[in-house]
C-alpha cells in the first residue's frame, strides 16, 4: 500500500495546537515517563527486577521496541509498582495534565486501573485521593475539566471486578469516579465475560458512563458485543469497526465514538503506519471519533503529536480538523453548558486560521 505522506507546516502545526482538544482514551499510569518512574523508585526505596532497564536512555529504547500489545502490558505492571504513595498518584497525574494542557487539551476523561494497584496491597482510597487531587488542581490551575475512568482489567476474572465495583461505591456515588471502562488484553478476553460487572453498575448508577476497549486485537464482533453486552455509549480502539458496514453505519447513526489512538496504534504493531488506519474512512461515513494518545510515555507522543502524525498521512483541510475537534468535544461526558464553551473556542479558532491554511 502507497502512503501519501503530507507536510505539516508551522501553520498548521500551530493550528493544530490551538485546536481545542478533549482526550478519552489515556491511561493516567501509562504516562509514567522514565524519568518519573525512577524518581518514585527511589523515593519508594523500590529495587525494579533485573529484567527491567536499568536506565532511563535504555528504557526508552525498549519503548521504541515492543513486539505487541502483552510485551508492552508485561514492561507496563512492573513500571506501575512505583506507584506507592497518595503522592506518587498526585504527581503521576498533575504530569501528565501539565502536558495536555500545553498541547491545547482543555477536557480529559482519564482511566486509572485499580486492580493493578488493588493486588499490590495499595488502597482504593490512595489511588483515589491522589488522582482527583490532581484533577481538582489542575482545574484550579489551567482551567481544565477532567473526569476519572476506573477501568477492569479484563485479564483478570469477572467476580475479582464485581469487588472491586462495590468497593468504589462511595466514589461513583459522589461524582468523584465518572464512568467505567474494560482494558487489559484484549483478544482471549470477550466483552460478554464482564457483563455482569458492567449491569451490576448501571443497577447502582444508572446514568454511569461506560465504554470498553474493543475491536483493536478482537475484530469487529468484540464492538457489537459491548454495545449489546455492556450496554456501552463509547468504544475505545474501535478499528476493526471497518470490516462491518453494518456497525459503521450503526456508529455513524447513534454517534457512538471511537476513540482512536493512532501512535499506539503502530508502536503495538496493530498497523504499520498511522496511514494505514481507517481514519478517513470514519470521517468520510459519519463515524464520530477523537484522537487520543493512549499511553504517551511508552508511544512517544501525547496528545499533539497524534494530531500532528494524523495531518501527516491524511492532509485533512481546516473543515475536517474542525469536525474532529467537534466530534470529541460532542462525544465527551462534560455538561452542555462546558461543551458549548468548547464548540465557541473551536469556531474561534478556525476563524483565526481560516484565511491562511
Amino acid at each position: 500500500m502507497t502512503l501519501t505522506k503530507y507536510e505539516c507546516s508551522d501553520c498548521m502545526q500551530k493550528f493544530l495546537k490551538e485546536l481545542p482538544k478533549c482526550e478519552h482514551h489515556l491511561h493516567l499510569e501509562g504516562t509514567l515517563e522514565p524519568d518519573l518512574l525512577f524518581k518514585l523508585a527511589k523515593r519508594n526505596n523500590i529495587t525494579l527486577p533485573p529484567t527491567f532497564p536499568p536506565t532511563i536512555e535504555q528504557c526508552k529504547t525498549r519503548y521504541d521496541n515492543f513486539s505487541d500489545l502483552q510485551d508492552f502490558l508485561d514492561h507496563y505492571y512492573i513500571g506501575m509498582s512505583v506507584l506507592v504513595t497518595e503522592q506518587d498518584f498526585y504527581d503521576l497525574a498533575m504530569a501528565y495534565f501539565t502536558k495536555a494542557t500545553a498541547d491545547g487539551c482543555l477536557h480529559s476523561e482519564v482511566f486509572f486501573d485499580p486492580q493493578g494497584h488493588l493486588e499490590r496491597g495499595i488502597s482504593l482510597d490512595v489511588v483515589v485521593s491522589g488522582l482527583s487531587h490532581a484533577c481538582e488542581d489542575a482545574r484550579t490551575s489551567f482551567g481544565t475539566t477532567n473526569k476519572l475512568i476506573m477501568c477492569l482489567l479484563r485479564h483478570l476474572p469477572s467476580e475479582d471486578g464485581l469487588k472491586v465495583i462495590e468497593s468504589a461505591d462511595k466514589y461513583y456515588q459522589d461524582g468523584i469516579i465518572h464512568g467505567l471502562g474494560l482494558d487489559s488484553s484484549e483478544k482471549p478476553f470477550p466483552p460478554e465475560l464482564f457483563e455482569e460487572c458492567y449491569a451490576l453498575l448501571r443497577s447502582k448508577f444508572p446514568e454511569v458512563a461506560l465504554t470498553a476497549h474493543a475491536g483493536e486485537e478482537g475484530d469487529y464482533t468484540f464492538v457489537e458485543n459491548s454495545l449489546d453486552k455492556l450496554k456501552v455509549t463509547r468504544i475505545d480502539h474501535g478499528v476493526n469497526s471497518k470490516h462491518s458496514e453494518s456497525l459503521m453505519k450503526r456508529l455513524s447513526e447513534e454517534q457512538i465514538m471511537l476513540s482512536l489512538c493512532p501512535l499506539s496504534n503502530v508502536k503495538l504493531q496493530v498497523v504499520q503506519d498511522v496511514g494505514h488506519l481507517p481514519i478517513d474512512l470514519f470521517l468520510e461515513r459519519g463515524v464520530p471519533f477523537s484522537i487520543n494518545s493512549d499511553d504517551p510515555a511508552y508511544f512517544g507522543g501525547y496528545i499533539l503529536d497524534n494530531y500532528v502524525a494524523v495531518h501527516t498521512r491524511f492532509g485533512f483541510n481546516l473543515e475536517q480538523w474542525k469536525q474532529i475537534s467537534l466530534n470529541g468535544i460532542n462525544g465527551s461526558w462534560c455538561d452542555e453548558g462546558r461543551k458549548q464553551e468548547l464548540r465557541m473556542l473551536v469556531d474561534k479558532v478556525c476563524s483565526k486560521y481560516v484565511d491562511v491554511l
